[in-house]
């Protein structure tokens, strides 16, 4: 069970952070007319309350939300939440928060590029696929896509992370999107530079031209029906690592429940995605290479193990 101390530097970082977002928003924010003047009465929670909870809510302690909200929130963390809202209220002014949650993790908890970086998608099926006719909550938006375990009706969830463990970007696609899409790639390796590791599903000769260009070189495996390349021992040592980006995808279906079937409200699923995203930036471990270095007297040159 996540603790207190935990809660506490979860509220401390993301207070900090709101504090300077609002700063930053009334800088750009347009002016009120005379006639009409803006209300700006405070809510009785903070976006940084409302955003403790949401991430503390994926430390694999509770499977339901209203559960966690009723007991937990109101009753174990009632002195650490003082004046908080109803569970349904809560649940209403939960998306308002989305654009502070998304710069406080683009900002405040994902970590930089490295020059050694791991691309994967996973699926996130949001509906049984007998039940996809009678789709209501995600009609128009979720659609029906393939993965290596099968057909599933939902999204597709891109990351990339360094070899730290630490998530450097996202990109939410629905289901039947390529992972090989242009347009997901350039948003993905947005700042990105170095050595690209991905696997086989990402073979394009189109695409490593154009992430080439844009000072990124991708590395990937070789298909059996492939010519077979030669390929530096450091790259083909760091494609055997690619399970750090597995092991991410694991820890936020299983750990951070990033997968379940009872959204009720589009808002409230993106809020879900980025609040697992969030705790997953706040886990004590994370998978991540460890680099030893050892000089052969040979060449001399360092060789890389584990």
């Amino acid at each position: 069970m996540i603790t207190e101390s935990k809660v506490t530097e979860i509220f401390c970082i993301s207070d900090g952070f709101c504090k300077e977002f609002e700063v930053e928003m009334a800088k750009n924010a347009l002016p009120s007319s005379s006639e009409y003047p803006k209300r700006r009465r405070k809510r009785m929670m903070s976006d940084a309350e409302v955003i403790t909870i949401l991430i503390c809510f994926h430390f694999n302690t509770y499977r339901n939300f209203k559960h966690y909200y009723l007991s937990c929130v109101c009753g174990q963390w009632r002195h650490l939440f003082p004046r908080r809202f109803s569970y349904n209220r809560f649940v209403e002014v939960m998306p308002r928060c989305f654009v502070a949650l998304t710069m406080f993790l683009r900002l405040a908890c994902f970590g930089e590029c490295t020059g050694i970086s791991f691309v994967d998608s996973t699926c996130i099926p949001v509906i049984h696929n007998k039940r996809e006719f009678n789709m209501k909550v995600f009609k128009g938006f979720a659609a029906k896509g393939r993965s290596t375990m099968g057909w599933y009706v939902g999204f597709k969830l891109h990351l990339l992370c360094n070899e730290k463990g630490e998530i450097v970007n996202f990109v939410l696609t629905r289901a039947n999107v390529d992972d090989r899409e242009e347009s997901v790639i350039d948003t993905l390796t947005d700042k990105v530079f170095g050595k690209l590791y991905a696997d086989k599903g990402y073979i394009s000769q189109s695409l490593f031209g154009h992430l080439w260009d844009n000072g990124v070189h991708i590395v990937t495996g070789l298909r059996s029906n492939m010519k077979q390349r030669l390929m530096p021992l450091y790259d083909k040592i760091m494609l055997r690592k690619r399970s750090i980006i597995e092991s991410i995808n694991d820890m936020l279906k299983n750990v951070a429940q990033l997968v379940h079937s009872r959204h009720r409200s589009v808002h409230n699923f993106i809020m879900n995605l980025l609040a697992a995203m969030g705790a997953y930036c706040f886990f004590s471990t994370k998978p991540q290479v460890n680099f030893d270095y050892e000089v052969p007297q040979s060449n001399g040159q360092p060789v890389l193990w584990q």
